[in-house]
Formats: structure tokens, sequence, C-alpha cells
């Protein structure tokens, strides 16, 4: 069967069009009709590529997105699924691929997932067993056949035909959640996504910015810029960050709250807007659009089409019109003043000042790292002579308790035994981060706060960018994709583990010894 998405995507003269459905909570109420005949008149309507359908939307329960993906294909339109880390653990993500690859459902994009909020009797428990990265190299594995090792040998399961993308933002407001969003950008696609789908913004120039950072570092993957038709409700929602990630100025609020005035409710200019960034996204060289709205209907998904095609022609003239930066806010490049886009000139990050502090404790780690957790190196070999003699002996349970205590006070250690500390600056993300990020932030950071814990806490890996510019070593955030923690480790000890080669970072190990060998010569 074709993939219609797909072939829109990659057609360099196509704009690609996809409208995102967020179905609700219950089996057969409002909602789910509504999704219903939104999709049997996208499919007779013919505009749009894809229909794109919400997991869990939020951090709610909501009836299952495979599940309307599955019947929305057989309305004859290509479902887009969003596949979310935050439910699920790596086996009911396999799955769950399975079943869809079964209904020829082939489209998924694959997002972290915003944090549960509600559920049955309280507040659902989060999983996040796998994060994006690790889910896309899991389908990419599936998709050239995924390989079981058996008593009897490997056995090599049928290729599935998956076309999974991925998200990013270019809209943070500091260096460091900014930078740790490229530097993931780039691990997602040495993982595997097939495509980009933006986070919610309205700054012409930072949409600019991503489609530059690609082109200098050469990732040739097709773009999906992200268009919300913005009420005046949303927009103040929006604006008070109480939707993760998606940016709405307080300038960009006060123009929406200009517009409600009109005799339609700002209806029209809502539109209109949407409109304009179609052009300039198709202008700036994005592959497609992904358009939603609350009670977005079909017939004013059909008009922004329309409209910015016809705006298309002119679309340089409209680019002053979405100047929205963020109070104090980063942005890669150097601003070209004429176009009120972007020069190709990257800005000194080295002149900018530090996003987090950068305390003893991580001068103390880094000091204990460079004597004892080098390959090759220093008191390497002492320590993995230790581990050898204590493993499996009465000695190891008061190694693992005595190193466990050092860890807790020092690091707030869960006891995984696959231990991550390393990989970010020596801070924990199986403890500091509620999402268990292992290779990146997640895309729902507000000014450097955790999208969680806003206001109270730091997110993990702002602080670790932090900590690693200090030594100008922030770029070795974008070298290392962190498998996912191997549970058969937990409650043991990671120093055991890590000197006997038993976890991770075995792989890892080899390119720090040609970062190193580099640094030297």
């Amino acid at each position: 069967m074709d993939n219609r998405f797909r072939s829109s995507l990659l057609d360099k003269n196509i704009m690609s069009v996809t409208w995102e459905l967020v179905p609700g909570r219950g089996a057969t109420e409002t909602s789910q009709e509504n999704a219903f005949l939104a999709a049997e008149q996208a499919a007779k309507g013919g505009v749009i590529h894809a229909l794109t359908i919400t997991d869990n939307a939020g951090g709610n329960p909501a009836i299952s997105a495979s599940y309307l993906g599955m019947e929305i294909l057989k309305l004859g339109i290509e479902p887009l699924v969003h596949f979310t880390c935050k439910d699920k653990n790596r086996n009911q993500m396999e799955s769950e691929l399975y079943a869809l690859e079964r209904a020829k459902v082939k489209n998924l994009l694959i997002m972290t997932g915003d944090y549960p909020v509600t559920g049955f009797k309280g507040t659902a428990k989060p999983v996040f067993d796998l994060d994006p990265l690790q889910t896309l190299e899991l389908i990419n594995h599936m998709n050239s056949g995924l390989e079981l090792p058996t008593n009897k040998g490997t056995v090599k399961l049928k290729p599935t035909n998956f076309f999974a993308g991925a998200a990013v933002s270019p809209f943070k407001a500091t260096e460091a959640e900014q930078m740790i969003q490229y530097y993931k950008l780039l691990k997602k696609i040495e993982s595997g996504a097939q495509f980009i789908v933006t986070q919610v913004g309205y700054d012409a120039r930072k949409y600019h910015e991503l489609l530059q950072f690609m082109r200098m570092h050469n990732l040739n993957v097709p773009v999906i810029g992200n268009i919300y038709v913005l009420s005046y409700g949303t927009a103040k929602t929006l604006n008070q960050n109480k939707i993760p990630g998606a940016v709405v100025t307080d300038k960009l609020l006060q123009e929406i709250e200009q517009e409600r005035n009109g005799a339609d409710k700002g209806l029209e200019a809502k539109l209109l807007r949407a409109a304009k960034m179609y052009a300039i996204m198709k202008g700036l060289g994005f592959a497609g659009v992904h358009i939603g709205g609350y009670n977005l209907k079909y017939e004013q998904v059909e008009y922004i089409v329309k409209k910015g095609e016809e705006l298309f022609v002119n679309w340089e003239d409209i680019v002053q019109e979405f100047d929205y930066p963020q109070k104090e806010g980063f942005y890669y490049f150097k601003k070209d003043e004429k176009s009120g886009l972007n020069t190709t000139e990257p800005v000194n990050r080295q002149n900018l000042p530090l996003n987090a502090p950068v305390h003893f404790v991580y001068k103390l780690s880094r000091f204990v790292h460079y004597l004892f957790f080098i390959q090759n190196k220093n008191l390497y070999f002492i320590m993995q002579k230790i581990c050898k003699l204590v493993s499996n002996t009465k000695l190891e349970k008061i190694f693992h308790y005595l190193e466990h205590i050092a860890k807790v006070i020092l690091y707030d250690c869960k006891d995984c035994g696959d231990c991550a500390l390393p990989d970010l600056a020596y801070i924990c993300p199986m403890s500091q981060c509620p999402k268990h990020q292992r290779n990146g932030a997640c895309e729902g950071s507000y000014y450097g706060w955790c999208e969680v814990h806003p206001y109270k806490k730091k997110c993990v890996w702002v602080k670790a960018y932090a900590r690693l510019k200090y030594y100008k070593e922030e770029k070795d955030l974008s070298l290392f994709r962190i498998p996912p923690c191997n549970w058969d480790f937990y409650q043991t000890s990671s120093w055991i583990n890590f000197y006997l080669g038993k976890d991770h970072s075995k792989d890892i190990q080899k390119v720090n010894i040609a970062i190193e060998n580099n640094k030297n010569s």
C-alpha cells in the first residue's frame, strides 16, 4: 500500500499537510465521534496527507492513539500516530509496534511525552523506560528485521516498514536548553529519525534557525513546521507555560487579546496568522506543516492551506510580522537585520554566561573520575583488580553497600546498577530527571526550569551543559547515544558492572579514548 504521507514529505514539489486530532477520555464520547467525522472529511477533501493523533496529550488518559490510527486508516487517509515513551515499558512498546505493523499503520512520531498529571484514583506512575532515541533504535532494528538470540542461534523476524520521525524545539530561551535540543536532534537522526516535527512557536527567526542548523550539520531529513491556530484562551494558557514546550510571548498574547474584540472574536485574524505561517514555512524550505488547534474545523484547515499558498508568493514580506523573541532569548545565529531572519554566522557562545552554577561536588567528581574511571589510565587497573576479587564473594555486598551510601550522599543514587553519572556530568538522570532522560532533555523545560518542577528545580541537562561548558566540553553531550537502563543490574554494584565490562559503558569508553587521544594530539 502506498504511503501518501511519506510520498508527500519526500517530494520536494509538494508541501505536505497534516492535521492534528486530540482524542479525549472515553470510548464513544463526543470527542471520539468528532475525530472520526474529521477523518472522513479529510479523506474526502484530499488536501490533507495525514491525520496526526496525540497520545494521552497533557499527561491525561485518552483513547488509544494506535487504535484510532488503525480505524482512521480504514477511512482512506494516512494516520500519523504519536508514539510516546511515558506510559509503556520497552516490551509493551514492541508489542504495540507489532500490532501497528500488522494493521499497516506506518507513520509514527516518536516523543518523550507529557508527564502524567491525572489517572484513576490518583496520578499515574510515569514509565519512561525508553527515551525517543532508544525507541527510534528499536524501530530501526525492527525495520531491518529484529534479531533475537535463542538456544538454537539467532532468529531474525520479518522486517517492518515504519516511517518514524521525532520532534525538536527551536524555541528555547536559554543557551543551555537550546543547545541540548540541537545536540539531541543530532542523535535522534543518528538513531533513525526519518523526519522532524517542530514544537509550537511563532518566531520566524527561530524556524529559520532550525533549518540553518540542520544544513550546517548536513542533516538531510524533511522538517515539518508546527502551526497551532491560537484562540485567546489557548494563547493565554501557552503564555503561562501550562502546556510545556509551547511558546507564546507577551507581545503575541497582547495582539490576540486585541483581535478578540472584533465582531468575529478574532476568528479571521487567527486563521490568517496560520496561513501566513504556512507561507513563511514554505518559503523557508520546510517540507510540510503540522496544523492543530482547539475545535479547528476541516474547512478552516482548507482555508489555511489555500490562503497560505496565495501568500507564499510574497512570503519574505510577512517575516517581520513574526518577530516574537523571548525575553533575553538565545539565538544560535546572528541576526540578519535586512531580512529579519538569521545570517549564517553563529554567535560566540563562549562569551555567554553559564545558565547554572558549577559546584565543588562536580569538580571533585571530575578528579575522582580522572583517577579511577578512564580506561587504561592511572588507578583504573587497581580498581578493576579489586572488583574482580570482590565479585561473587561475601565481600561484594559490603562493597556495594559502601559504594551506594557514597553515591546517595553525593548524587541521590537510585541504585540502578547501570550508572549514567559520567554521561551526564555527574548528575543522576534516574533520580534527578522525572522522565529519566539519559540522552538529552525533553522539550518541556522553561527558562532552564524542569517541566515537572517549574521554578523549583533546574533541568538536569541545563546543569550538565553548564558544568561541561565550564571546561569547554559541552559538545560531548552530542557524542554519545546511551542505551536504556538494563534492569538486570538493579541493586547491584555499578562499579563492579563497570570494571568487569557488564554495563553500557564498555561501548562509551571506546569513544572516550578517541576523545582523549584527539585532545592530546
